[in-house]
Parts: structure tokens; sequence; C-alpha cells
């Protein structure tokens, strides 16, 4: 049905007038490095488990899922409790939950601890969703701001928290760690700091932690090492990255209990279905399979990082699956003329920085390659006399 009616014909909510819908290009392109999923495919034995899983459930589907979602949230609070940068806090089902993604975990946060009165904080450059899922829950945003090289210190942090609502403090404050768009981690002092600031919820969303690099080699803890005796804090994971497992959308936080009885209350009924219990379940039986890529990528990453001051480029030490990479003269100039050469990366809307996500080895090739092209063009541009002297003299 054809229709000529428009957003400004329909009782749109006044909030949400004039804001255009999230979303990165997807593109056909051969190398597809813009929205940092993970390049390798689930391994032959994962996908052989999850589709078992899921074999079993779908004679049954004609019953709702499990509401709660035990199985599942054992497996993830089993999977945090190993990992070494959680320093093995005691977590248990209680204190983990699990949604369509960690959008929806955030989604249900804001829904449970914002809304019309309240105020949420977070600091740019970062995660470009916690905005707008903080508006369309009627919540009021703060934007706050970094220091030099997009660092946050922990005493501007407080400062700006306690600011946040007209000076009555932030309702809810993002950190993100490792931060998206600049993959740098966050020093668990801004996390205590912004805690203390505020008697509002403390949101730190550690979406790429697996990518981080090692305790002892510059890495930081994880902040779930701080839950003990901060009711307040939520640490948001997701299993679209690490694990592969974008498709499936399934994200998940660590917190206090109290926390996870609150998002009961605005959840929808039955928000997991058996089939995406069931495939993340099994998928979590073969966490070292399918984690066995991220030291794979975090060599490519490390590989990006090195050879950017070889192309007259510099970026940021990253502790994700991404490098954010500066100095270009015109950013969306060469986001198209490196997606000309069929490589597709992110312009995140940072003067002279585009994102990129890094792949397998043959991926990182080919957007060295086309980086060091898309960089001489650029001087050819910027400096067309060169070109003619070069042209007379040949």
């Amino acid at each position: 049905m054809v229709s000529d009616t428009t957003l400004d014909d329909l009782p749109l909510r006044d909030d949400l007038r004039g804001h255009a819908p999230y979303g990165a290009p997807q593109l056909e392109v051969s190398v597809r490095l813009n929205t940092n999923e993970n390049s390798h495919d689930v391994p032959p034995e994962v996908v052989e488990a999850v589709v078992a899983a899921i074999a079993e459930q779908v004679p049954h589907l004609n019953r709702y899922p499990d509401r709660e979602a035990d199985a599942l949230r054992d497996a993830l609070a089993a999977f945090l409790r190993a990992q070494p940068a959680s320093h093995g806090v005691p977590l248990t089902r209680g204190n983990v939950w699990a949604a369509n993604g960690s959008n929806e975990v955030l989604q249900q946060l804001l829904q449970a601890f914002g809304g019309p009165g309240r105020t949420a904080v977070g600091f740019t450059p970062s995660y470009s969703m916690h905005p707008i899922i903080t508006q369309t829950s009627g919540t009021a945003w703060v934007d706050g701001k970094r220091g030099d090289g997009f660092s946050l210190d922990p005493f501007a942090v407080a400062e700006q928290v306690r600011a946040a609502g007209g000076g009555t403090g932030a309702d809810v404050v993002f950190l993100t760690s490792p931060n998206n768009p600049t993959g740098t981690a966050l020093p668990l002092d801004v996390v205590e700091a912004a805690y203390e600031a505020t008697r509002g919820i403390v949101i730190v969303d550690e979406a790429y932690a697996e990518f981080a690099r090692p305790l002892g080699a510059g890495g930081t803890p994880s902040a779930i090492t701080l839950l003990p005796g901060r009711p307040r804090l939520v640490v948001t994971r997701t299993m679209s990255k690490a694990f592969a497992f974008a498709g499936t959308r399934v994200g998940y936080l660590a917190a206090d209990p109290a926390v996870v009885d609150a998002l009961r209350l605005v959840r929808l009924p039955y928000h997991l279905s058996s089939l995406t219990q069931a495939a993340a379940t099994a998928a979590l039986a073969h966490a070292d399979a399918l984690l066995a890529t991220v030291e794979d990528t975090k060599a490519q990453r490390d590989r990006l990082v090195a050879a950017m001051p070889t192309l007259g480029l510099f970026a940021l030490p990253s502790d994700a699956n991404f490098v954010l990479v500066g100095g270009f003269d015109d950013a969306p100039a060469a986001w198209k003329a490196l997606l000309a050469h069929g490589v597709l990366v992110r312009d995140v809307g940072i003067p002279g920085h585009l994102r990129i996500t890094a792949g397998t080895a043959a991926e990182t090739d080919a957007v060295l390659a086309a980086l060091a092209e898309v960089v001489v063009e650029e001087e050819r541009a910027a400096h067309p006399e060169d070109t003619d002297d070069d042209e007379e003299q040949a």
C-alpha cells in the first residue's frame, strides 16, 4: 500500500520529532569493518551444538519460554566468575539478567530507573545509543565532556554527575569501558567517583571487555570487581562481539539482585524466546571455542595501531576490537574513498577520525592497502601543484 503520510502527519511524541533512527550502513562490499562485528564465523562444533539445542526446543514451541531464563543466567554467571579480570567475584543467577541484546538491557534499566523528571549523563564521544535509549524512555540527557585524548578524570566526572539534573545529580550515569568509539579502557577510580557522586544508578557498558589487554600489560580490571557493596552499580555485557553471536541478540548484566528484581517490573512477558535461550546456553558451553578468535582479533587490532604512523595517521591505544584512527584531512571524504576501494569503515562524526573494526588478517591487509591509496589521494588533492611538478619531470 502506497501512502503519502509522513511522520509530521502522525501524533508522534514531540520529543521524538526531528530525530533520525540509529543505523550503520549495511552495504554489500568485500570488506565490512564498520559495525565491530566478529569477522570469524561460528566454529563448526558450536554450530552443531547450537542446532541440536534449538532442535530440542522446536517441538515445544507451543509453550511459552522460561520467563526467568534460569539455565541461561546460570551459564552467564559461571562464565563471568571464570574471567580473570573479574577476580572471581562470586556471581550467581540472582546477579545476572539477560535480554535481546545489551540495548534491550539498557532500555529496561532506563525504564526502571529513568523516565520523566529524571536525568541521565554520559560522556561523549561514546556509544551513540546511550542518548537515544535515554530520550526514548522520556529521560533527560546531559552530554558530559571528556578531557584531552578523550580521557575521563574522576574529579571532573564526579563534578559533572553532581551538576546534572539542575544540580540535583544524575539519576543514571553511563560509563563505557572499553569506550566506543575510542577503544580506551576506563580506570576504576572513575567508576568509583561517579558512584559516590550520585544516589542514582551507574551503568558501566563493557560490551568489548573480552578484547581488553591483560591486567599485567596495561589492561584494567572489569567493573564487576566493584559490585560487592555497591547495589546501584550495573555492568552490562553482550554476546555479540567476542562470542561472534551478533545475529542471536543476547545481552546481559551483572548487578545486585535488587536491580534484577527492578527489571522484572518493566520487562515484557517472556521476552527471551526459547530458541534464543537454547542457542546462547549451548554457545556458553563452548565458550573456549568461541573465544578462540579473540586473540587473533586483538593481534589484528594491534597491527592496525602499529601501522598508522607509517601512513601518516595515528591511532589511540585500544582495548576493544576496533581502532579509532585520526589524521585525515577530510574524514567523510576518506570514508567515501575507502568505500570506493571496497572497504566499509565507520565515520563516527569526530573530525579527522574514522573507526575501523579489527577483522581477519586478510581484511587487515585489505584495509591497510586501501588506506595507503586514500592517503596518497588525499595528499594529491591537498597539494595539486606537486602532482603537476611530477608530471613535468616525467
